[in-house]
């Protein structure tokens, strides 16, 4: 099998651009891409962090943009270095075969590696919401991601739009005062993820939760000491876990997720390199 490096950029979740991605190298014999997903790049920062690591895994580039300046900066980095920079609404298959002087296999069933996606996204999302919001946390070592955080800091929906892309997602609520299950610090392979929110802002959404299902006070849920002390100990825990934390108060769900899947690619890539040396 021939290894191929293929960057997938996108300032968005990069959803659309790996699907399209993978069809394409579906198309051709015996190559085994691996895939290096750059999420949310919106920066020249950021472009300059993406050339570095392009230098060191040379392959093409499939991407996504709106910003034109940013994707123009993004041509000319791969021209640089005589890498093709495909956009999904050229003819992409064109583009990757001329780099591979290969032509396609026009075979049919060529393209089964989308059916195996599909289903592995229902295997996904069965998973995940039989595992939402600590169920079956005997199981979280089967788990590809484990998010852990407070009550309303969209737990349960990013699990799902991670699973729809075909990972395992797991959600373990962090109660004040409530030990976490014991499985959850002894799971070795799955990325655990530690979810926070600034506590005025956690505040304002539990308070709407409340009034929204009648509700006008639930013991201490909404109460501005005790939501920041609960903040204050989940950061604690995740700090001593060694596990990352990302912030939600400002950001969409589908935000987290590319968040998320920055780290989970980033240490998978590192696990990989790990390997081979």
């Amino acid at each position: 099998m021939k290894e191929l490096h293929i960057h997938l950029v996108s300032d968005s979740t990069a959803g659309t651009v790996s699907a399209i991605a993978r069809a394409v190298v579906a198309e051709f014999d015996e190559v085994n891409g691996q895939e290096h997903i750059w999420a949310l790049l919106r920066s020249e920062k950021q472009l300059e962090k993406f050339e570095q690591a392009l230098m060191a895994s040379p392959g093409p580039v499939f991407y996504t943009m709106v910003d034109g300046e940013l994707s123009e900066k993004l041509q000319r980095v791969c021209a640089r270095l005589n890498l093709p920079c495909i956009n999904p609404l050229e003819r992409a298959s064109n583009i990757l075969s001329a780099y591979l002087q290969q032509k396609t296999s026009a075979r049919p069933g060529s393209r089964h590696e989308m059916n195996d996606n599909y289903f592995s996204r229902i295997e996904a999302i069965d998973y995940t919401l039989s595992h939402d919001d600590g169920k079956r946390h005997w199981e979280l070592a089967s788990s590809d991601i484990v998010l852990v955080g407070p009550s309303r800091t969209s737990k349960s929906p990013t699990c799902v739009y991670l699973a729809y892309g075909g990972l395992k997602a797991a959600n373990v609520p962090y109660v004040y005062g409530v030990d976490l299950p014991e499985e959850l610090f002894s799971v070795e392979d799955p990325l655990v993820v530690g979810l926070i929110i600034h506590p005025r802002r956690l505040i304002e959404i539990r308070r709407s939760r409340l009034e929204s299902i009648g509700h006008e006070t639930l013991d201490n849920y909404a109460d501005d000491e005790r939501v920041e002390e609960e903040i204050k100990a989940a950061r604690q825990i995740y700090r001593q876990n060694g596990w990352p934390v990302i912030d939600v108060s400002q950001r969409s769900v589908e935000e987290t997720a590319a968040a998320i899947l920055n780290i989970y690619h980033r240490r998978r890539e590192e696990a990989e390199k790990e390997e081979a040396s």
